[in-house]
């Protein structure tokens, strides 16, 4: 008799366990649809998404480094963040241009003087890298085409406007650490190569 009610207690036992797990499982699944359980799964996420947001916001300004930042007569500013040694033999230089004239502009003149380049209006085109101790300029690389491995800007930048561009070049000697980013009237910015991965 005894062995007959243990069998009965186990089985009791296995069919509560088994009810307990299918209605954590169901409940885990959202509920019974009416949106109660919608709200109350999505309201822990919510919490995170707004922390996600706020947290590349004020962290972006620190991961943007400036290695350079010079200014024309117009208010045009270009900031360079980024001057990467690849290995394939070329530096990638990269950053942003603002415009801070209260009008629009056009980087006509930032293509170069280059026949070769003719075709590269409003680029970075003009840009070239001076390595002051190996007392060497690099120009942009083209491709067979003509046309730059560089931004080409499309339209004018509005008043305030900033826009990011990026530039290639052959990679000076290893020993050029430091070089000279120079493009159109704007004064020469000493940039820092890192090395990429």
């Amino acid at each position: 008799m005894s062995m007959r009610h243990t069998r009965k207690a186990r089985r009791a036992l296995a069919a509560v366990a088994i009810a307990g797990g299918l209605t954590l499982t169901v409940a885990g699944c959202g509920g019974s649809g009416d949106g109660k359980g919608k709200s109350s799964a999505s309201s822990p996420a919510k919490p995170k998404t707004q922390s996600g947001d706020k947290t590349p916001e004020s962290a972006s300004p620190e991961a943007t480094t400036t290695l350079a930042q010079v200014k024309s007569g117009d208010n045009i500013t270009l900031t360079v963040t980024s001057a990467v040694r690849d290995t394939g033999g070329f530096v990638t230089v990269s950053g942003k241009v603002t415009n801070g004239s209260s009008k629009y502009w056009t980087p006509g003149s930032w293509a170069g003087d280059e026949q070769e380049l003719a075709n590269n209006s409003a680029s970075m085109a003009g840009a070239s890298l001076v390595d002051k101790n190996g007392k060497k300029k690099y120009l942009i690389l083209r491709d067979t085409s003509g046309r730059c491995l560089c931004t080409k800007f499309i339209g004018p930048f509005k008043p305030g406007e900033e826009r990011t561009y990026y530039a290639q070049f052959p990679a000076p000697p290893a020993s050029a650490k430091t070089v000279e980013f120079q493009i159109a009237d704007l004064p020469p910015a000493n940039i820092d190569l890192s090395d990429g991965e």
